[in-house]
């Protein structure tokens, strides 16, 4: 394992553009893979999760040239190996509902903290498609099997608030006969709608409040050309790290702001923090007091990526904080309700775990300390932001999670001032 040792109180200044955004990075090369022609899609994610999806395109015959990538049905064709997507949950899922499109099989796994997260979300729509998809304990588990081809289109309705899900269905139904419905009770990212509907895909979007329909009809792809904002959820961990270091004023310059993906900047306000949005893609974020508040009901899909560093926000803040409703973060890269609150602790926090959420309590002084990632991206660089605005130099232990998704994390800390070495 790697540690990195974060030296806090040193205050954050400058401008900072975070990586391209993690989920719409998969989802570009994946229906890029599927259009039929050249797209162009510039500002990838460069973590390993990305360059995951980018080999497994690869493998199953797109062709991938820095920014250009050719795809189309002429190209595509039966994987010789079994894709692996390493530390990716979205990989596996959305992956299983693009090879279900196809009559080919395919094998898709990936390590250790994949092969415990719950595949029967996604492996129950297919299959109802028709789909023949196995993995371990009846397809709740990877690694995947899937034989596709021969779908028909379902009405289906999300019993887990999931972009994933949704996407891996739609990818599906790009192939299906008939209608492909999907129902959300509760909104999540529209990414997938919205890059469809550039690809031309013949696909309707009702509603937009606390329920929307997705409807897509079998579709050919057209190519693309895109640019991929930078991602929100990464921007967030440096937001509460200028919020809460004493001296911090930065701006994270060209972040995706749109539906369903600015809620941490929603919470930040209610909780008196300085934070303002600077033209249509910037954020200004400045040190100042906060107050507790609570963090549930329908908005907690749109933040379960950015509540690991919410709650770090949370540790400092005047009164305690609730995050409720959140079980999916049990079975992510870790259980990020232990994780966090571990790790929380470590730096002094008072924290209570329940089995959906946590209760941060507040007002503390956060003092140097040792956490562990525990093989989560999220969680290390959550642990940084607090070994930022603590006294003294703190440990992450487990910091190597980071490549995932956001490798140049501790160089872009060392370019707004923060003092690492790992």
């Amino acid at each position: 394992m790697t540690d990195l040792r974060v030296t806090g109180g040193r205050p954050l200044r400058g401008r900072i553009r975070v990586p391209g955004d993690k989920s719409i990075s998969h989802r570009a090369l994946l229906l890029a893979a599927r259009a039929e022609g050249t797209s162009v899609v510039r500002g990838l994610s460069d973590g390993d999760d990305v360059c995951r999806t980018r080999s497994a395109i690869e493998a199953l015959g797109a062709g991938v040239d820095g920014e250009r990538i050719e795809g189309g049905s002429g190209r595509l064709g039966e994987p010789d190996k079994v894709l692996d997507v390493g530390n990716s949950g979205t990989g596996i899922r959305l992956l299983a509902g693009f090879c279900a499109g196809f009559d080919w099989l395919t094998v898709v796994a990936g390590d250790a903290s994949v092969a415990r997260r719950p595949m029967d979300r996604v492996v129950e729509p297919l299959r109802t498609m028709g789909a023949t998809v196995d993995g371990r304990q009846g397809g709740r588990y990877p690694p995947l099997v899937v034989r596709g081809g021969g779908l028909a289109g379902i009405d289906y309705t999300l019993p887990v608030a999931s972009a994933q899900v949704k996407t891996a269905v739609l990818l599906a139904g790009l192939g299906a006969e008939g209608d492909t419905v999907v129902r959300e009770p509760v909104p999540t990212r529209a990414h997938t709608e919205e890059m469809l509907a550039l690809c031309g895909a013949d696909i309707e979007v009702i509603g937009d409040g606390a329920e929307r329909v997705v409807r897509l009809r079998a579709s050919t792809l057209q190519p693309f050309d895109l640019d991929v904002p930078g991602d929100p959820s990464q921007a967030a961990f440096w937001v509460v790290a200028a919020c809460i270091t004493p001296g911090s004023d930065l701006v994270v310059d060209q972040v995706y702001l749109g539906p369903g993906r600015a809620g941490f900047l929603d919470v930040l306000r209610r909780m008196g923090a300085d934070v303002e949005q600077t033209g249509p893609d910037g954020v200004r974020a400045r040190y100042g007091p906060m107050h507790g508040t609570e963090v549930g009901g329908v908005e907690v899909p749109g933040l379960i990526d950015e509540i690991p560093v919410l709650a770090v926000a949370a540790a400092v803040a005047d009164g305690p904080t609730l995050f409720g409703g959140a079980a999916e973060l049990r079975v992510k890269e870790s259980d990020r309700i232990a994780t966090v609150a571990e790790g929380l602790r470590a730096f002094g926090a008072a924290v209570e775990t329940r089995a959906d959420g946590l209760i941060v309590g507040g007002k503390s002084t956060l003092v140097a300390g040792r956490a562990t990632a525990e093989g989560d991206h999220r969680v290390a660089m959550a642990m940084a932001v607090a070994a930022m605005a603590a006294d003294g130099e703190s440990v992450v232990e487990g910091w190597e999670s980071v490549a995932t998704s956001y490798p140049a994390f501790e160089a872009d800390m060392a370019s707004l001032g923060g003092e690492s070495r790992s």
